[in-house]
């Protein structure tokens, strides 16, 4: 993921949907991305997942069932997310939000291959 800043980028709306299960972002740009709490859970942006240099990446198993509890702002840039797990450290940026969206299905085909690798499982 890259940290180049897109000025475009402004939510217009972020809504929690079935439950927690799933959340909506709609940008005023136009572009729209519904994520699955399980996948923003195992690609949260935080030191916890993603470490402090890519080799520490860690994949996160077992979230199948996890939902999004909650959602905190966090400036004008970023909103906390509080998942049914108890993971909270990953603050989602716009900018974020906008690029896991981009890239939705081909990180989240990188993340099953992870799993299969590593001899792990989506259901804890």
């Amino acid at each position: 993921m890259t940290n180049d800043t897109d000025l475009d980028i402004w939510p217009e709306e972020i809504r929690l949907h079935d439950n927690g299960a799933r959340l909506a972002v709609t940008f005023e740009n136009g572009e729209k991305y519904d994520y699955t709490a399980e996948f923003l859970r195992v690609t949260s942006p935080s030191a916890e997942v993603q470490g402090h240099h890519p080799s520490q990446r860690k994949t996160v198993p077992g979230k199948k069932d996890v939902t999004i509890t909650k959602i905190e702002p966090a400036g004008n840039y970023a909103v906390k997310l509080v998942f049914s797990d108890g993971h909270d450290t990953g603050l989602f940026t716009w900018d974020y939000f906008a690029e896991v969206g981009r890239n939705m299905n081909e990180l989240w085909r990188d993340y099953l291959d992870r799993l299969e690798k590593e001899g792990l499982a989506r259901e804890a």
